[in-house]
C-alpha cells in the first residue's frame, strides 16, 4: 500500500510550453480538492517547485485536463489550469495555445479519438472560453507522430507539424473583440489597445513607456532602472481589467501585457509579451494570434508601425526575444467597408516526454475519498 496517491498523468511539451496532462476522470471533481491536488503536483507554492513537477516558471506550472466533449463539434473537452509558481492558487481563466497543441496527441494516445489514416484532425473544445480548435495530428499506421522536419522558435530540434485552426476567438474571454469599444484608449497618459482575439492583451507601443523593445526579458524583469516601467505596465493593467470585462485582475493571469515596435527581424512587429508579471521569452500561441490581428487592423496603437504583407490571407511574423511566432490571418471586408479578421491559424509541434504516475501527498486531500 502506497502512502501517497498515484494518479496517471503525462508530461508533454506543447509549443514553447511544458505541463502535466490528466483524463478528467483521473482526478477529483472540480472544485478546491483537485486544485489542492494540481498545486502539490506541481509543488506550489514555492519559487522554485522543488518538491513537484513544475519548473519554477509560468511556462512549466501548466496542466490539460481532458476529456471526451461535452458539445456538438468537437471530440475533446480542453480545460486549461495555469497553476501559480509561488502562491496557492489555479487559474482557470485563459486559454493555452501551447499545451493545446499536445491535446490532440494525448487524446489519440489515450483511446478518447481513434486514429483515421495518415493525419487525424481533432476537434477541441477549449472549456475555459467556449471556443472550438481543430488539431491535424500526424497518425501514419494509426500512430502519433512526434520527429519531423518542423522548427519552431524557443524550442531545440525539430518535431512533426501540428497545424491549429481556430474558430470563434474573437472575444472568448472579454465578450468582444475590441472589448472597450475602441481600438485605442488612454490610460494613465498611455495610448493602449485592449483586444481579445482568444487571449485577452493590452498592446502599448514600448516606446511610449521609454524604452525601444529591443530590451532583454532579464533586464524588463530585473533592472533596477526598468522598475518604474514596471510598476506602470502593472497600475495599467489594473485599470483596464474592469474595462475589458475581466472584472478585478489583481490574483488573475490575464490580461497580459504587450509591448510593441516596429520589426528588427523582418517580421511584421516587434513584441515583448507579460504574463502578466514576468516577461515571456518568446510569445504565447493565442497572444501571437491576438498581435497579429491587432498589427491587421487600422487604429490600434501597432497598425501604423506593423509590416503586413498585402493579402487576404497574409502571413504574420510576430517578433519575440528569441525569435518569430508566424500567424496566418484570414482578413476580410464588415458591413461598414472595414478590414475584419474572420479567422486565424498557426503551427505548432509537441512531444510526449513521460507517461506515469505522479504521486500526490496525504495532505493534499482536505476532505471527502481519495481517487
Amino acid at each position: 500500500m502506497h502512502s501517497q496517491t498515484r494518479i496517471r498523468a503525462a508530461v508533454m511539451r506543447g509549443g514553447t510550453s511544458k505541463g502535466l496532462y490528466f483524463v478528467a476522470e483521473d482526478l477529483p471533481a472540480q472544485g478546491a480538492e483537485r486544485d489542492a491536488v494540481l498545486l502539490a503536483a506541481m509543488g506550489s507554492p514555492d519559487a522554485r517547485q522543488i518538491d513537484g513537477m513544475g519548473g519554477a516558471n509560468p511556462l512549466t506550472s501548466k496542466v490539460a485536463i481532458v476529456s471526451r466533449a461535452t458539445r456538438s463539434g468537437a471530440d475533446v473537452d480542453y480545460l486549461f489550469a495555469q497553476v501559480v509558481v509561488d502562491e496557492a492558487r489555479v487559474d482557470y481563466g485563459q486559454n493555452c495555445g501551447n499545451l493545446l497543441a499536445g491535446v490532440g496527441p494525448f487524446a489519440i494516445e489515450r483511446g478518447l479519438v481513434s486514429a483515421s489514416g495518415e493525419v487525424t484532425d481533432v476537434g477541441i473544445h477549449m472549456v475555459n472560453t467556449g471556443q472550438v480548435a481543430v488539431a491535424t495530428v500526424q497518425t501514419p499506421c494509426g500512430v502519433v507522430r512526434y520527429d519531423g522536419d518542423v522548427a519552431i522558435d524557443g524550442v531545440p530540434g525539430t518535431a512533426a507539424p501540428i497545424p491549429l485552426m481556430f474558430r470563434d476567438t474573437a472575444g472568448a474571454s472579454c465578450g468582444a473583440l475590441f472589448p472597450t469599444g475602441q481600438r485605442q484608449d488612454v490610460v494613465d497618459g498611455v495610448a493602449v489597445t485592449c483586444i481579445d482575439n482568444g487571449m485577452p492583451l493590452v498592446l502599448m507601443r514600448a516606446a511610449d513607456l521609454g524604452i525601444t523593445g529591443a530590451e532583454s526579458c532579464e533586464q524588463l524583469d530585473a533592472a533596477p532602472s526598468f522598475q518604474a516601467m514596471r510598476d506602470r505596465i502593472e497600475a495599467i493593467r489594473l485599470a483596464v481589467g474592469p474595462r475589458m470585462q475581466l472584472g478585478d485582475v489583481r490574483s488573475r493571469t490575464v490580461p497580459k501585457m504587450c509591448l510593441v515596435a516596429p520589426p528588427r527581424a523582418g517580421g511584421a512587429l516587434a513584441t515583448r509579451c507579460f504574463i502578466p508579471h514576468r516577461c515571456h521569452s518568446s510569445i504565447g500561441v493565442l497572444a501571437a494570434v491576438s498581435v497579429a490581428t491587432a498589427a491587421a487592423l487600422p487604429g490600434t496603437v501597432c497598425h501604423e508601425m506593423a509590416v503586413v504583407p498585402e493579402s487576404d490571407a497574409p502571413l504574420l511574423a510576430i517578433e519575440h526575444p528569441t525569435g518569430e511566432f508566424t500567424v496566418r490571418l484570414a482578413l476580410g471586408v464588415d458591413a461598414d467597408g472595414t478590414t475584419d479578421v474572420t479567422g486565424a491559424g498557426l503551427l505548432r509541434t509537441a512531444r510526449w516526454l513521460f507517461d506515469g504516475e505522479v504521486c500526490i501527498p496525504n495532505h493534499a486531500w482536505a476532505q471527502g475519498d481519495k481517487p
